[in-house]
């Protein structure tokens, strides 16, 4: 990646750092998922590595400039490798006191605080439950604040351009992005260029827009306030090309890649929830790759639809959050028992019930290995970071197909919603899994459903209307073989350990378990999912102090590697931290009877490096360094 545009001079004194962390938050209303969205394509251009963290607030409509209305929106941005978001922010720009109020605590000493002085009034404290106004009493000391009139500015940079208030109040976050621009010394050209795009048909917010933010930069230039901009040199990134890339998104260009790779349509069956919806959104703009998409009038008819679509033939896959996952048990079931391909997609967040629908979680692990009545085991993935979810749906896709077995792939909110820059594969060397339908009879008696592959134990597939292929399907058990619905015994028996076999032998397409850092030592951490970067982060922070500490990312949950047991043996203490209250840990300590130590966070927000450090340091004192 490199600069697209020249930043223009500044008089100022410009100081170069290694790294920030930048936060806007401000009502719901005011813009904030844009404003962020937009720096962050700025500095992802430039070449800086990201990592990005939206937190959208939990109600649909909260009462405008009240605490539960809160958005925000954070950016961690630097000149060498990041793995979170930021523990604490650099910079915040807060457009209300409830804005302040909800975040300032993330603020570290000196940090630089922009606000909206306007919105301070008596009412907006009022809203905000503030009892005196904070640019008042003197909480905010240890800042360094900058109270800006954004919303009057706005209104004079506007005002000639006879547009209505409310238009004109709504630009101001663009007045708050042309500051931040000036403060980091970027180029506001691409801001430029997608504001033209976005709002190609309406004129003059095209021109409010682009004055608002030209107007904040002018006025960081102008104001003797502001004495010192920074520069964040671009990081080494491996050549290639890039794009910014949130869970969602990489989800939805897997699936569309899988499908080209196995020559087989795309078919996704879902009903909207949080925070889900966007694989949705996503793949219905790629009907040109003969993509179809079904949004369904509830989840049940969301699963069946996808397990009708791969019964016929196609690529299926569900998406949906934890209650709708409850909502899908049974079907689940039916899929397992039929022994068909489906993918379901459960980006978790907060539960239980509705839960905590905008903020992330890790509690549904033991719901996607035990949620389903009687034995019905299926393979789950689980991607570590938002670009790799891009190549859990590949690996999900390629396993259903070859072993004809439902997967599940367990993102979250974090994963979902954050992004991180992607460099773009070569299509031709990701390994292509094309699909042989049953063409014809495999017995001299006709057609055999279950006749299984040695290998794979999986059943043959075969599209319906194919001549002398027609077989039973549905939930009651069949015959091992002949597919006839038959409820002996043994026969159970024997059909319920083969489909648990077939999921058991997915390990031969497991690598080993390979510890990041130390390959034995005092302290291995065991974990999955969105935890990975605070982890990494720990990890190189801690053994650069000398500890012997290494770190296993479980991708397959399920199986599990089949050397992890003797991994686990090489350290002294094993710690598993979690977004739950110890749902892996319950897996290892049951599976490999290992007296692990779970570090366990239910707030509906991503681990930061600090809590993964200090639990590091509590287990292992000053004798290991």
């Amino acid at each position: 990646m490199s600069t697209l545009i020249e930043t223009p001079p500044v008089k100022h004194k410009r100081e170069v750092i290694d790294r920030a962390v930048i936060r806007f938050a401000g009502d719901s209303g005011d813009g904030m998922q844009i404003t962020g969205s937009q720096f962050t394509n700025t500095v992802a251009l430039y070449g800086n590595d990201i990592a990005t963290f939206p937190d959208f607030p939990a109600e649909i409509r909260a009462p405008a400039g009240t605490l539960p209305g809160v958005s925000g929106y954070q950016l961690h941005f630097s000149s060498s490798d990041v793995y979170t978001p930021g523990d604490s922010v650099d910079v915040l720009i807060a457009m209300n006191p409830a804005a302040l109020k909800m975040n300032v605590a993330d603020l570290k000493a000196n940090g630089i605080l922009i606000v909206n002085s306007d919105a301070f009034t008596e009412n907006d404290l009022r809203k905000a439950q503030s009892k005196t106004n904070p640019l008042e009493d003197h909480s905010l000391d240890k800042y360094r604040l900058f109270a800006v009139e954004l919303e009057r500015l706005t209104k004079i940079a506007l005002e000639h351009l006879g547009i209505d208030a409310k238009s004109m109040s709504r630009s101001k976050n663009f007045f708050a992005l042309g500051m931040c621009y000036w403060l980091y010394n970027r180029s506001m050209e691409p801001t430029v260029r997608w504001i033209d795009a976005k709002f190609k048909n309406k004129p003059l917010l095209v021109e409010a827009n682009k004055l608002a933010m030209k107007a904040g930069y002018s006025y960081c230039e102008a104001t003797e306030a502001f004495q010192i901009s920074y520069e964040i040199p671009p990081a080494h990134l491996a050549p290639g090309f890039y794009r910014n890339l949130s869970g969602n998104q990489a989800l939805a260009l897997g699936f569309v890649t899988a499908s080209q790779k196995s020559g087989l349509r795309l078919f996704q069956g879902s009903y909207p929830i949080t925070p889900a919806s966007d694989i949705l959104h996503e793949l219905s703009q790629y009907k040109d790759f003969g993509v179809m998409t079904f949004q369904a009038e509830d989840e049940i008819a969301a699963i069946t639809s996808a397990i009708g679509a791969a019964y016929a033939g196609a690529l299926a896959i569900t998406t949906t959050s934890g209650p709708g996952m409850a909502l899908k048990t049974e079907a689940l079931g039916l899929a397992v028992a039929v022994e068909i391909p489906l993918v379901i997609c459960d980006i978790q967040r907060g539960g239980p019930s509705t839960g905590l629908p905008t903020k992330t979680e890790q509690a549904d692990l033991l719901q996607a290995l035990f949620g389903r009545n009687s034995e019905a085991p299926i393979p789950i993935i689980a991607p570590a970071t938002p670009s790799d979810c891009f190549w859990a749906a590949v690996e999900a896709s390629r396993i259903a197909v070859k072993y004809m077995v439902p997967v599940i792939i367990l993102s979250d909110g974090y994963l979902a919603n954050g992004a991180e820059p992607w460099k773009i594969p070569n299509v031709d060397e990701i390994p292509a899994f094309p699909v042989k339908f049953a063409t014809e009879a495999n017995s001299p008696n006709g057609y055999l459903p279950y006749k299984r592959d040695p290998l794979t134990l999986a059943r043959p597939w075969a599209v319906p209307g194919t001549p002398g292929l027609e077989h039973r399907v549905g939930g009651l058990e069949k015959q091992d073989v002949t597919g006839n619905i038959n409820y002996e015994p043994l026969n159970h028996e024997n059909m319920v350990r083969i489909r648990a076999a077939k999921v058991a032998s997915v390990v031969q397409e497991i690598p080993d378990a390979v510890p990041a850092g130390d390959a034995e030592g005092d302290l291995l951490i065991v974990a999955w999912g969105s935890t990975h970067g605070a982890i990494t982060a720990a990890l190189k922070a801690q053994r650069a102090q000398g500890r012997k500490i290494g770190h296993v990312h479980l991708r397959y949950l399920n199986p599990l590697p089949a050397n992890l047991g003797e991994v686990l043996q090489r350290y002294k203490t094993v710690l598993v931290p979690e977004l739950n209250m110890g749902q892996l840990l319950w897996v290892l300590r049951a599976k490999y009877l290992v007296d692990a130590i779970g570090l366990n966070k239910i707030q509906g927000r991503p681990f930061k490096q600090v809590e993964v450090e200090q639990k590091i340091e509590e287990i292992l004192g000053e004798n290991s360094r």
